[in-house]
């Protein structure tokens, strides 16, 4: 973890102006294109979400601005952004679940599979200091359906600084897999472009095995 040097950041001016607004965050809904991904998980035995996941993390990860925060009313950029994600259960509940991110798809999933198992054979949210942790991004799934628009709760936190990325249903258009993303984060670290370079990549990953 690195501190940023605000008055020599080339963003000061934008960090100053959208941090005091009530709600600095901002965000879009799109969709990727997961055919290959879908395929080639099919083909090899693996979970789709699990691929996909992993591909966004790696692609969280290539993206600097997706790793700044604030804490302590610095401004910090983590060396490694890990997964933090939403589980479902069989009684309709869901709780919480964090996976430590590695470039290794077979570490990554083991990690996940085991965080799944451990989730579904509790109840509640199972926080486990999760909820305060900043070198994560918070990962939701809404599996049943896809989506052009989300709205997420808030507690309008101008220091909130942690991106959200929501998936959905991928709907089929003219014989192509298309996943729904969202993804928000805080305005006075991270512009469109930083959303559009997470995106290009991750849609890079998706198209590759």
């Amino acid at each position: 973890m690195k501190k940023i040097d605000l008055e020599s950041w080339k963003r000061k001016e934008h960090f100053e102006f959208f941090s005091k607004m009530a709600s600095p965050i901002f965000g879009i809904v799109t969709e990727v294109n997961c055919d290959e991904c879908y395929i080639n998980a099919k083909k090899n035995g693996i979970s789709f979400f699990a691929s996909y996941l992993h591909k966004s993390m790696i692609a969280v990860n290539a993206v600097n601005e997706l790793k700044y925060r604030i804490i302590e009313n610095e401004i910090v950029e983590f060396d490694k952004i890990h997964a933090g994600l939403t589980i479902g259960r069989d009684d309709e509940t869901f709780g919480f679940g964090f996976v430590n991110f590695s470039q290794d798809f077979e570490t990554f999933n083991a990690e996940l599979e085991n965080e799944i198992l451990a989730v579904k054979s509790c109840s509640g949210l199972r926080l486990n200091g999760d909820d305060i942790k900043k070198d994560l991004i918070r990962h939701s799934t809404i599996p049943w359906n896809s989506f052009s628009g989300l709205l997420h709760p808030t507690n309008f936190e101008q220091k909130e600084t942690v991106p959200k990325i929501t998936f959905g249903k991928f709907t089929i258009r003219e014989g192509k897999r298309m996943l729904p993303i969202s993804i928000e984060a805080h305005h006075g670290l991270v512009d469109g472009f930083h959303l559009a370079k997470y995106l290009n990549e991750f849609q890079n990953l998706l198209n590759k095995e």
